[in-house]
């Protein structure tokens, strides 16, 4: 048998190639530091972030809120699940010691399996934005609970793996993640594939003014099934992202003075008498916006989508 040798005898062998890791979470303690820890010291209380906030309860996620995700009254209530005048009621008697969830199950208005299930699907659709890389450091504050009230807590790192999988997933289908968040519009292709039901629901809702969330709000799904809808319609060339326009520029000068602000917190609380009005700073203008090119063309959409399969040759 003959021995093949790739490096002379003698010389030292060239250094391993590094290899980059697929998953950020592996050498870096989690996607979130700070979760991790409170993860291991059983922490409970709620870890606000700048996209979404983690109630934990002994370390371990209970639920999950975010302004990008619907919450689980919009997905109880979109498809007829619970009726909007059970779910107020629920909220209006929750307690610390009675949560809205509890008062559901005991009262018999849902089975347990699918309330469980539906809010499984609420935690994981809003920790994927909550856990989004951030500009601002999380805070923590310890004891706060949620009315909601306790289901079945989720370990933290199953948590950590969704969102990995849903970042990768999204990645694949589309790699331009300006879809997400930008408003988006309908685009003028040329033998473009026929659209799914799903999907032509997203399209009839995509005016140039809503996005992503907001249309997830409006049908009643979850917001990263709509990511997912949307990233195959932009790599079919049927959707496009708009960038957002420009904030107009005010010059000072001209702007009308701006009332003095109330006292004591109260809005149109007169001034206490025989002192005058306090002196209103000049509202700093704005940085005049920047304009950005339109990429919205089909063409360079058909280039983007070109690009991305020879790189994946």
């Amino acid at each position: 048998m003959t021995a093949v040798r790739t490096t002379p005898p003698g010389t030292t062998p060239p250094p391993r190639l590094p290899v980059r890791e697929k998953s950020g979470a592996r050498d870096g303690g989690g996607l979130s530091p700070m979760l991790t820890r409170l993860a291991a010291e059983r922490a409970t209380g709620v870890l606000e972030r700048e996209r979404g906030s983690l109630y934990l309860a002994e370390g371990r996620v209970v639920h999950a809120e975010s302004p990008l995700a619907p919450g689980l009254d919009v997905l109880l209530l979109s498809h007829g699940t619970l009726s909007p005048a059970v779910w107020q009621d629920a909220v209006d008697r929750a307690d610390e010691d009675y949560g809205v969830a509890r008062l559901l199950l005991d009262a018999g208005r849902l089975p347990r399996g699918a309330l469980e299930l539906c809010h499984l699907e609420a935690v994981y659709d809003a920790a994927y934005f909550a856990l989004a890389p951030s500009s601002t450091p999380g805070h923590f504050r310890y004891g706060a609970g949620h009315w909601l009230g306790a289901l079945r807590p989720i370990p933290v790192d199953a948590v950590e793996r969704e969102t990995l999988r849903r970042r990768e997933l999204l990645h694949r289908l589309w790699p331009d993640p300006l879809t997400d968040g930008a408003p988006l519009r309908r685009a003028e292709t040329v033998a473009a594939p026929a659209p799914t039901a799903r999907q032509s629901a997203v399209l009839a809702l995509a005016d140039g003014v809503r996005t992503a969330s907001d249309i997830a709000r409006e049908l009643g799904r979850q917001a990263f099934h709509t990511l997912v809808d949307v990233r195959r319609l932009a790599a079919a060339g049927l959707l496009t992202a708009l960038f957002p326009p420009p904030r107009p520029h005010h010059d000072p000068s001209t702007a009308p003075p701006s009332p003095s602000p109330p006292r004591h917190g109260r809005p149109g609380a007169p001034d206490a008498p025989g002192l005058p009005a306090s002196p209103t700073p000049p509202t700093p203008a704005p940085p005049p916006g920047i304009t950005l090119p339109r990429v919205n063309d089909p063409d360079i959409t058909l280039l983007k989508r070109l690009r991305d399969a020879l790189e994946a040759l």
